[in-house]
């Protein structure tokens, strides 16, 4: 049996929403209350090998929605409009990969109704079962995600990913996160140059990948596994701008800007 031929992606980071500047000390354990970050949400493409992959789907906002309503025009937009910026359709995203099922990670899915849905198999249980239960923890869990990722899998588009460094498709590798839910996962992505790794939420800022200092404990189940993952991510990818962090709006000023909220990770 022969390997497959590892493929380079084109990376992007699209920023969907905005938000305000937060300080490091809600952030990051010891941060400052004199530091602040710029705050966003993004969600990720990669192009390559005649796939267009998504690294999580963001949220949407409807009438029906149990979600925040306090976006606005100024400051969203539906992910699959952001899409229509790098000209595409939502038809033409063949895969998406869940790094966590937090609402603004996961709530994107319905609009991508024909994409493959790649996720850790002991996070999607956690997070259909056991975060409902007596003693569960489903914070930042909304019944309508729930509903839409077995409706996913009822509909035989969901990948259920079970274990640590699993290639996903050539030159896209998965691995066990930091315990930001119960078994969060993030990617590694050959490019032309450089390996990228998309941490989503595994870092929530650069400034937890520049201090090595997990989020506050009620936002993972782990902290000490928190800074592993961090550490262990630098090891990879020694630059740690290539490390993409899961809301730092810093990642829309230090690479080039190809549309209106959309750079080219390189």
């Amino acid at each position: 049996m022969y390997a497959q031929r590892s493929i380079a992606y084109e990376v992007y980071a699209i920023r969907f929403a905005k938000s305000g500047f937060i300080k490091a000390s809600e952030i990051a354990i010891g941060g400052s209350d004199k530091d602040s970050v710029a705050d966003c949400y993004m969600f990720w493409l990669l192009k390559g090998g005649g796939r267009n992959i998504l690294v999580d789907a963001g949220f949407t906002l409807n009438e029906n929605s149990t979600r925040n309503n306090s976006w606005n025009s100024s400051n969203y937009i539906r992910p699959d409009s952001a899409l229509l910026r790098l000209k595409l359709q939502p038809g033409e995203i063949t895969d998406i990969i869940i790094t966590h099922p937090h609402w603004d990670h996961i709530g994107g899915i319905t609009l991508f109704p024909t994409a493959q849905v790649w996720m850790q198999q002991d996070d999607y249980t956690y997070f259909v079962g056991t975060a409902w239960q007596k003693n569960g923890d489903h914070g930042g869990f909304y019944k309508e995600d729930v509903k839409a990722i077995v409706a996913t899998n009822l509909d035989g588009r969901l990948h259920l990913v079970k274990g640590d460094s699993i290639e996903l498709f050539p030159g896209i590798r998965a691995f066990i996160g930091s315990k930001h839910t119960w078994e969060s996962q993030y990617v590694a992505v050959n490019t032309s140059a450089e390996r990228v790794i998309i941490a989503s939420d595994n870092s929530w800022y650069y400034y937890n990948l520049q201090h090595l200092t997990s989020i506050p404990p009620k936002f993972t189940f782990d902290p000490k596994a928190y800074v592993h993952q961090l550490k262990r991510m630098r090891r990879m990818q020694p630059n740690i701008s290539l490390i993409i962090p899961g809301h730092d709006a810093a990642v829309f000023s230090q690479f080039p800007t190809v549309a209106e909220d959309v750079v080219r990770i390189r």
